[in-house]
């Protein structure tokens, strides 16, 4: 079908451009037909066009030199059929952000209190001053304080709003950011196009109808299209119809493109005749938009069909501009019906489990709340109780209708210190510390070539205990040159000069190569002088184009004279041929000649001739071709080398094309090519970090296993007297699959503690193996699964594993899409920076937790017996208001923002139920909460003597602030400022200064904090219930504070295993929980996920109901952590056997494997003697003995 362009000159000269701007068809022309399917499109397009060719002259375009990009042309066609870009959703507005901040329950409660406050202030009944009330009107009439009684209400509900006003900033900046990495990641995303006879990439959004696209396997199609010329051409549906199978393609029978559907194997030209909200993505959200309208006037209303919504779930964030990001707006949106749908499959749950830590915080969270519940509660029921025995019991009056106002008044005023225990006891400020602790890390991590698209996924790397990992362009450069060859019965160890070459079969071979290979593959000049020439396309095949560079010819003289529409046959390299072929006819009399190349060992079966010195051809049998594996293509694997071997055949007469398996048969070999592609100079290092950290680094690769094997030692991954299996995806296969063909768990435990290599492995071994990691029960705890993929068929698995990442280079949009980090340089580097920031969100949480938890357990227990001892609160309820926004929010910024530093991968990964806040951090909250609580009762008792002041306590309604409060306040404030240095560190060590100045976040929170409660305390006033103090008073509230920092380097020298009472808190979900967990709760569990954790009241209350269960399950688990401490031993507990020096984890520990022989020989599974060979284990314990039952 060859195109000559006599037919339809190149269009769109500036002479067209006067036209009225009409093109041949209409936008709603061109929908009908896209609207069409396989037979019905192709009549139609006959009946209305002739053929494609046809729509190409409408739409004034040239099938082979594309659109002149004319900017004029171009905005014509902009105006005429719109822009390739569909508009986002509106972001939430501040207004909508500050009103859901207030949804909040616990400041809900407070606004009531504070508001019944303020009412009953500004009530003053005749009863005022009356004996008969008691004490209660005691003091009132001093300095006319009685006016001032508002003021507290007032302060209450100014403090809710700064706090509003700060969480719905931080939710706003947090979209901001959001927004700004969704356009980030589009402007990335580019597309090839011919335009003006050149091959060119362009961003998405500026392909405009009638541009020529290529399209080639693993891309995500833009926009609609119809096809011109294709190879072999496959596609995925499933996005659009639901339609597992791949579609066939082609000009005769299905000729339609559609945006948002995914090229599964071969390549070709297509026009674009839709984009936008015109194409067929375009067309689905433009439904959605509406029924979100519909939806806005009809409440109660179901969306669509479920088939339709689903679709255009899946479309989420496809090649036009549309949310590629989970952003909240795009999840709640769809909250409802997601759970009506979970409702009928509760099952089967195929997202994303819930994240590692968010669960471990839920949980935390809702033991937290109710602790608080309980003790404000208490203090109201003491506090009413307390007042009413006294006031009418021990001084026997009785309760009048006058006095009635000012009881009122004392029970709002309990009230009001009830919730501001259950305020300061509930850490609101965690889900914002977690959020600012993502949002900080994920924008440090674009700096260092991590893009992030789902933020768990950052926190979830932290925890990683494997990696398993692409060789090609991650672990390798991905810049492939043949190196070794075996041309004409000679095995040269370096490019041939071409005079050394047989001139005949020199010229089959630059044929071959330069025919048969993706057009779109190039090697272009370098961009800068010196530089090396850039490699454009498929790598392997551009370093096949570099040898007939190198042996002094030029492929583009051949690629003109044959274009691609001359090339009568294509059937282009996919996962399950692993190989490619091209077929000419030939033009110089009948029959054809068919070019070939491919992994050699495949492609070598099914030559039965070989071309020899003198280019001529000589059967070439089976023991010929063994001897040539042993003598060429194991030494070059050995080398490191991948063996491609390069082929042809001649056809008298013309076969069945389909029947692949006879036309791929009786070939004669060209020559074996050996290509290498080096290891990155920077992998070795990151991966003995790797390693050091505790996180097992799998290669698995579609290369031979010698190849595999002398990459994987390069590397580091395989390491010399070690114990561990290499392995073909074939004999992979054989061992995890029963006679039935179904994979069994216990057969892949058997095997994937010992696997460090898998090699020629297709994409469902590579799904295969890390879902049964991730489900494995083997070992001391479950393991965190990140994996790398660039190609199409990598998409399973990046979806499956606990973190995906995808090259940002040389991946394709299927598996970005499937991802949860792009690496933006394709760089196994950038995967040991992305386990270093996520262990540092972790630690970072810890250290806003014991930070924390030490505030709530000092302010309830003060506040607590405070309010029972004295009546009233040492510390009021603004005071407790603006202690919550310092330690909440303030040090959730400063701890959250600590930058991460190499010791972090000098330690285990945390793993699923490591608890959150271990012994050393619980050592430390109640070590400082002891000083504080006796510092703080202290002056709260004999603070007036030591500072020769009048007692603030037993003080009537409405009493001025008095100084012996204030100090108690002032002090409190001070030991958190310190404590929160101290916080800095939560494994024990010593120096809690260390790499401050490395984080002035947190330097200046500090210093802010203090410069405000010098303001709060001098200036606060009644509103503050402070009075200003003195300069020496100033200094001991001062001094008090640095006594923190020495009490805490006492508390570190504490040894934390004597102190056998201390309980962690925060754990994971128990093995024996899982199962249920995911089946029953898992369905609403991980919608919340999906969104942030941003709702206070979502995070803290739900699962009230079954945390009794969890807290029975985890107590279960304690006592039989505690049991075995004594015991080293003991494999029971997890923190005790992490912080074991001597110990490995079981994960490694277990499967230690046999030693790698330097040459390259098959190494056999070992029988089960030696598996003690190379672990570290005690001689007496047998593998049965390290079994771990919970």
């Amino acid at each position: 079908m060859a195109n000559n362009t006599a037919d339809h000159p190149p269009g769109n000269s500036v002479t067209e451009v006067d036209h009225d701007g009409d093109f041949g068809c209409t936008t709603m022309n061109l929908r009908d037909l896209m609207e069409l399917r396989s037979g019905d499109a192709v009549n139609k397009i006959a009946e209305c066009y002739g053929d494609v060719q046809g729509i190409c002259r409408r739409l004034k375009t040239s099938p082979i030199e594309g659109l002149s990009g004319n900017p004029a042309d171009l905005e014509k066609r902009h105006t005429s059929f719109g822009k390739n870009f569909i508009p986002p959703k509106k972001p939430k507005t501040f207004l909508q952000l500050v009103w859901e901040a207030l949804q909040d329950v616990t400041l809900i409660i407070l606004e009531v209190a504070a508001i019944i406050s303020l009412g009953l202030s500004f009530y003053h009944p005749q009863g005022e001053g009356n004996d008969s009330c008691g004490q209660a009107a005691g003091g009132v009439e001093d300095e006319g304080e009685a006016q001032a009684g508002w003021i507290e209400g007032a302060a209450i509900l100014f403090s809710v709003i700064i706090v509003v006003l700060v969480t719905a900033f931080n939710d706003w900046s947090k979209e901001k950011q959001f927004r700004g990495l969704q356009s980030r990641i589009e402007q990335e995303q580019k597309f090839t196009v011919i335009r003006k006879g050149q091959v060119i990439q362009i961003p998405v959004a500026e392909i405009v109808v009638g541009d020529i696209a290529q399209i080639k396997y693993g891309d995500l199609l833009p926009a609609d299209g119809i096809l011109i010329q294709g190879n072999d051409l496959k596609i995925d549906e499933s996005s659009l119809t639901g339609e597992a199978d791949h579609v066939r393609k082609s000009l005769e029978k299905d000729p339609m493109l559609l945006s948002g559907t995914h090229v599964m194997e071969g390549s070709g030209r297509m026009v674009v005749t839709a984009v936008g909200l015109n194409s067929q993505t375009g067309i689905i959200f433009t439904l959605l938009g509406s029924e979100d309208e519909e939806k806005k006037v009809k409440k109660g209303k179901k969306q669509g069909p479920p088939e339709n919504r689903n679709k255009a779930k899946t479309q989420d964030g496809i090649a036009l501009e549309i949310q590629p990001l989970k952003s909240e707006e795009g999840t709640e949106s769809e909250e409802k019906e997601e759970k009506e749908e979970k409702e009928k499959k509760k099952v089967n749950v195929t997202k994303k489990e819930k994240s590692v830590l968010q669960g471990k915080l839920t949980r935390l969270a809702v033991q937290i709340g109710k602790a608080g519940l309980i003790m404000s509660a208490l203090t109201v029921i003491i506090l009413i109780l307390y007042f009413v025995i006294d006031t009418f019991g021990i001084q026997g009056r009785e309760w009048t209708a006058e006095c009635t106002p000012i009881y009122i008044q004392y029970f709002v005023k309990f009230f009001i210190i009830g919730v501001t225990v259950l305020v300061v006891a509930v850490p609101e400020g965690l889900p914002l510390a977690v959020t600012i602790s993502l949002a900080y890390s994920v924008k440090k991590m674009m700096k260092d070539n991590n893009l992030v698209r789902h933020l768990d996924a950052c926190e979830t790397m932290g925890n990683a205990t494997a990696i398993c990992s692409d060789k090609t362009g991650t672990l390798t450069m991905n810049r492939m040159t043949v190196v070794q060859a075996y041309i004409g019965d000679k095995h040269y160890k370096s490019v041939p000069e071409p005079e050394a070459i047989n001139p005949q079969t020199l010229e089959i071979l630059v044929n071959s190569i330069s025919i048969n290979s993706a057009y779109t593959t190039k090697i272009l000049p370098p961009e800068k002088e010196g530089g090396l020439p850039r490699h454009v396309g498929n790598k392997t095949e551009c370093s096949l184009l570099g040898l007939v560079m190198n042996l002094k010819r030029d492929y583009q003289p051949i690629r003109d004279e044959i274009p691609e529409e001359k090339l009568y046959k294509v059937y282009t390299f996919n996962s399950s041929r692993k190989s490619m072929s091209t077929v000419l006819k030939n033009s110089n009399g009948p029959g054809f000649r068919m070019y070939s190349k491919g992994a050699s060992e495949i492609l070598l079966r099914k030559c039965s001739h070989i071309l020899d010195a003198s280019g001529q051809q000589r059967v070439f049998k089976a023991k010929d071709r063994d001897e040539m594996v042993v003598k060429v293509i194991e030494p070059m694997a050995c080398d490191g080398l991948r063996t491609i071997c390069i082929a042809m055949r001649d056809f008298t007469t013309e076969p069945d094309w389909e029947n692949e398996a006879d036309i791929l048969n009786d070939l004669t070999c060209i020559c074996v090519v050996g290509i290498e592609d080096p290891v990155r100079p920077e992998v070795p290092e990151a991966i003995a970090k790797c390693q050091r950290a505790g996180i097992t680094v799998r290669m698995v690769t579609g290369d031979n296993i010698n190849t595999a094997r002398a990459i994987a030692t390069k590397c580091g991954i395989l390491l010399p007297g070690e114990d561990f299996l290499c392995m073909e995806g074939k004999d992979f296969n054989q061992q995890i699959r029963n006679d039935k063909g179904e994979v069994e768990q216990e057969r892949l435990d058997k095997v994937w503690p010992k696997l460090r290599v898998l090699a020629r492995s297709s994409p469902t071994d590579k799904h295969t193996l890390v879902k049964g990691i991730i489900d494995s029960t083997v070992g001391e705890t479950r393991q965190v699964v990140a994996v790398t993929g660039d190609g199409t068929n990598d998409g399973p698995a990046l979806k499956k594993a606990d973190v995906g990442f995808a090259m940002g280079i040389a991946g394709t949009d299927v598996a970005k899409e499937a991802s949860d980090i792009i690496l933006t340089d394709d760089n196994f580097t950038s995967i040991v920076k992305a386990v270093m920031w996520g262990r540092n969100v972790y630690d970072s949480i810890s250290k806003f937790l014991q930070f924390q938890l030490t505030v709530n357990v000092v302010a309830v227990i003060v506040a607590f017996t405070g309010a029972c001892i004295t009546q009233d609160s040492p510390l009021k309820a603004v005071q407790m208001l603006w202690v919550n926004l310092i330690m909440d929010t303030l040090a959730s910024l400063a701890l959250a923002t600590e930058p991460p530093t190499e010791s972090l991968l000098l330690r285990r990964p945390y793993g699923r139920n490591k608890p959150l806040i271990s012994r050393t951090m619980m050592k430390n909250i109640l070590g400082h909460a002891v000083y504080q609580l006796i510092i703080t009762f202290t002056l709260l008792f004999a603070g007036e003597k030591f500072f020769s002041i009048d007692s603030g306590r037993n003080s009537p309604l409405h009493s001025p602030p008095s100084e012996h409060y204030t100090i108690i306040f002032n002090v409190f404030v001070m030991m958190q400022l310190f404590n929160e240095i101290n916080a800095r560190k939560i494994h024990g060590e010593r120096n809690v200064f260390e790499g401050i100045y490395r984080n002035p976040i947190f330097c200046l929170v500090v210093l802010g904090t203090f410069a405000l409660q010098i303001i709060i305390v001098q200036f606060g006033g009644k509103p503050f219930s402070c009075t200003a103090l003195t300069l020496d008073q100033w200094l001991w509230c001062v001094f008090i504070g640095v006594g923190e920092l020495l009490w805490g380097q006492f508390v570190t020298a504490v040894p934390t295993h004597r102190l056998k009472f201390l309980k962690e808190a925060g754990h994971g979900i128990p093995k024996e929980d899982i199962t249920n967990e995911v089946l029953t709760e898992g369905a609403d569990e991980i919608d919340h996920a999906e969104m942030e954790m941003r709702r206070g009241q979502i995070l803290w209350f739900r699962g009230l109901n079954r945390i009794q269960t969890q807290i029975k399950v985890v107590n279960a688990f304690r006592s039989s952590l505690y049991e075995g401490l004594e015991k080293p031993e003991s494999r029971s507990s997890i923190h005790n056997f992490m912080s074991q020096p001597g110990f490995v984890p079981l994960s490694e520990e277990e499967h230690r494997i046999p030693t790698i022989d330097e040459s390259c020989v098959e190494v056999e599974l070992l029988p089960s003697s030696s598996r003690n060979g190379g672990g570290g284990e005690p001689p007496g314990r047998s593998l049965h003995s390290l079994e771990f039952s919970m």
